[in-house]
């Protein structure tokens, strides 16, 4: 390719390097110029363009992006149309993302025309979510190099979605006198949110004594049930481990399994237990797994059910990235200063799993009624959709279906919450808990039946968030009065997770000890749309 400032006379068949305007229109970058582009850039004045000639055997940008994508497996990924040189790829299943650093690297250094950028190795990623994107960056490349990068693809494939597969999954929580049933109910509950989030759920639990062989007995117990699918035991000491002989791994040796690590170089998580008995993984979960919070836990859990094979070499080799969040919870936290944040990014989390009983036994659902000829949840998740959050995750429930399918077309990552009938915790956790979500320094928390609420009042609390560099709760008030929506800072992220029962985030907002930022959006703070006369009021349409 030759790259430079050519006469207009001699244009014909160069591609513009940058866009032309003229008096009658503008040429795009990428534009291949013709007969009648020449007389027109003539008659324009224009004696010079920036651009350039392709040579023998050379490929233009969007022919070469797609041909690099072809090289790739498309096992669970969906690739985007070439356009500017750029294929992105997405993953269509729930599951790891995982990439080969080294085989990534090869295919970047033939050639700094030809890039691959791809998440982090091991990455939990949804169905939707951008995974990799090759861009070439001149306006061609040299055939040759071309032929050479997809030679690599197809050799050495960089990178695969593992979608997450169905185990049965066994719970065994120890006792001891001084663990209270609470702790151990709460902790079942938030293994089983863990497993949903990989499509998994917790099929046994069961309660034995902290000892050696008690708990032996139950592993081998489990062992013994028939399974149509693949076997996990995780096993939550009622003490932490602190030797390799200590009750949970000589408890798996008993039970006829042998152990493969005892720690890991990732905290919170440290004293993670990880064994095997046959094909069968059991995993001895350390004491700050209780914590919704990421820990090393997670990152060996998500391995097993995307059908990975942990070994004591992977384990030890976590340590570079394993100083995760701290879990302010521990009994002797990290003291870790206090850090300028400079991207409070946002998430917005649309709740819309509600049985609106307000409305009546059997009544028509508020949340279809029409707004400006627009279903509220449609409308809803508009709005937030065109603000400046990076993500919408909408938690559905009651009337899954129809609510779902008012969403359709938008880009909007719909959360099925089937414990949707316990109350508002359970929503916000399934909401916090999504990736998408998970992943923001902020959470702006939004009921779905507010329809004064508009894309603006929004990007105002959004702003507020950002000018306190994620540091603080930013609340919707009018008037002085406290209103909707709100965002939590990923500070309370932890603490929204713990929540149970139908209580909404009004009580970590009180007493959370961070400053609240309150932004007066008027009305819309306070209007939500709870009976079929608030919905008449507000100037909407009942649909049966």
């Amino acid at each position: 390719m030759i790259f430079g400032e050519f006469d207009v006379g001699g244009a014909e068949g160069l591609i513009l390097a940058h866009s032309v305007k003229m008096p009658d229109g503008t040429l795009p970058k990428g534009h291949v110029v013709d007969a009648v582009d020449v007389e027109r850039l003539k008659n324009s004045g224009i004696e010079k363009i920036i651009a350039a000639r392709l040579e023998d055997g050379d490929l233009g940008e969007d022919e070469a992006a797609a041909r690099l994508s072809e090289a790739i497996a498309p096992d669970h990924l969906r690739f985007s149309e070439a356009a500017t040189g750029r294929v992105n790829i997405y993953a269509v299943a729930d599951g790891l993302f995982v990439a080969d650093r080294e085989a990534v690297d090869r295919l970047n250094r033939i050639d700094p025309a030809i890039t691959l950028a791809c998440l982090a190795d091991h990455t939990r990623v949804s169905a939707g979510d951008m995974v990799a994107t090759f861009k070439i960056i001149p306006l061609a490349v040299p055939g040759a190099k071309l032929i050479a990068a997809c030679a690599e693809l197809r050799a050495n494939g960089p990178f695969q979605v593992k979608p997450f597969a169905d185990h049965a999954v066994s719970l065994i929580a120890t006792e001891l006198p001084s663990l209270k049933v609470s702790v151990m109910d709460k902790t079942a509950r938030i293994l089983e949110r863990r497993l949903a989030a990989c499509g998994n759920r917790l099929l046994r639990e069961r309660r034995v004594p902290h000892e050696t062989k008690a708990l032996a007995a139950s592993i081998q117990d489990i062992m013994r049930i028939p399974e149509k699918v693949p076997k996990l035991v995780i096993v939550f000491g009622a003490s932490a481990v602190i030797d390799a002989a200590d009750v949970i791994p000589q408890a798996i040796r008993e039970a006829g399994g042998r152990i493969l690590s005892v720690g890991m170089p990732v905290d919170p998580g440290n004293l993670m237990v990880l064994g095997s008995i046959g094909e069968t993984y059991v995993v001895g979960a350390p004491g700050c797994a209780r914590s919704p919070k990421e820990n090393g836990f997670d990152w060996v859990l998500d391995r097993i059910l995307a059908g990975e094979e942990p070994s004591a070499h992977e384990v030890t080799g976590m340590g570079v990235g394993g100083l995760l969040m701290e879990i302010q919870s521990r009994p002797q936290p990290r003291d870790v200063p206090a850090r300028k944040r400079a991207d409070a990014s946002v998430a917005i989390v649309l709740l819309a799993a509600g049985r609106a009983r307000r409305m009546g036994e059997g009544g028509q659902h508020k949340l279809l009624a029409e707004f400006d000829g627009m279903p509220l949840m449609r409308r809803s998740a508009s709005i937030a959709v065109a603000s400046r959050a990076l993500s919408v995750v909408a938690v559905t429930g009651h009337r899954r279906a129809e609510i779902e399918a008012a969403l359709e077309g938008l880009n909007v990552q719909p959360v099925f919450n089937s414990d949707y009938a316990s109350g508002m915790a359970s929503s916000l956790a399934a909401g916090f808990a999504h990736a998408h979500a998970n992943g923001a320094e902020g959470v702006l928390v939004m009921l779905a039946d507010m329809p004064g609420v508009s894309t603006a009042d929004l990007d105002h609390l959004i702003s507020a968030f950002e000018q306190a560099e994620g540091r603080a709760i930013v609340r919707a008030v009018c008037g002085g009065k406290r209103g909707n929506p709100v965002i939590l800072p990923r500070s309370l992220y932890h603490a929204v997770l713990s929540l149970e029962g139908d209580v909404g985030a009004r009580h970590i907002v009180e007493t959370a000890r961070l400053p609240v930022v309150d932004v007066d959006i008027g009305e819309s703070a306070h209007l939500d749309v709870d009976t079929p006369e608030a919905i008449a009021a507000a100037g909407g349409i009942l649909k049966e």
